[in-house]
C-alpha cells in the first residue's frame, strides 16, 4: 500500500531545496572519513583526483548561488586541502539553500538550477564514491529512499544512515 502523496502541495522551490539537501547528505557520506591519500588518487593521467572533483563541486555550487541571485558567475578555484574544499562545498550548499528558503525572486528557473549545478553535483559525488571504492576506501551502500533527508539540513552534520549494506 502506498502513502498518499502531497506532491501537489510541494512547490518547485521546496522540491529544489530537497534536492539540495539530498546533495548535502550524499556529499557528506562521500567526504566523511576519507583517508588522506584519497585526495590525490587517480585512475589515469587524464582523470581528475577526488580533491579536484571536490573543488569542482564547490565551483558548481557557487555558480548555483550566482544563478539563484541572478548574477551568473563561473569561477574555477585552485584546489586547496580536502578539509578546505569540504568546507567550501558545504558553505556553498548552505548559501544556496538559504537563498531558496527566502521569498526573494530567483534569477533563473528552478529547473535550470536542478538540471545544472544540482544534478551535476550529484554526478560528481557519485564519482568520488566510485573513486573511494577503487582506492580501497569504500563507503557502505545505503537505501537512500529511507534516508532522513530534510530541506535545510545542508551541512556536513547529517543524520545517521537508517539502512546500509555491503
Amino acid at each position: 500500500m502506498t502513502e498518499p502523496s502531497n506532491d501537489i502541495a510541494l512547490g518547485k522551490r521546496e522540491l529544489l531545496r530537497h534536492a539540495v539537501a539530498t546533495l548535502a547528505y550524499r556529499g557528506a557520506k562521500a567526504i566523511r572519513n576519507a583517508p588522506p591519500e584519497l585526495a590525490d588518487f587517480r585512475v589515469g593521467d587524464a582523470t581528475r583526483s577526488p580533491l579536484q572533483i571536490l573543488a569542482h563541486l564547490g565551483d558548481l555550487l557557487e555558480w548555483g548561488v550566482s544563478l539563484a541571485e541572478g548574477n551568473q558567475k563561473w569561477n574555477v578555484a585552485t584546489p586547496g586541502t580536502w578539509d578546505a574544499e569540504s568546507a567550501r562545498f558545504f558553505s556553498a550548499l548552505t548559501r544556496l539553500d538559504e537563498y531558496l528558503a527566502t521569498d526573494r525572486p530567483l534569477g533563473c528557473k528552478t529547473e535550470k538550477l536542478l538540471q545544472g549545478p544540482v544534478a551535476d553535483g550529484l554526478t560528481h559525488v557519485g564519482q568520488i564514491m566510485m573513486l573511494r571504492r577503487l582506492a580501497s576506501a569504500p563507503v557502505r551502500s545505503e537505501n537512500y529512499a529511507i534516508a532522513e533527508i530534510v530541506p535545510g539540513r545542508v551541512t556536513a552534520e547529517q543524520a545517521a544512515p537508517r539502512f546500509e549494506f555491503d
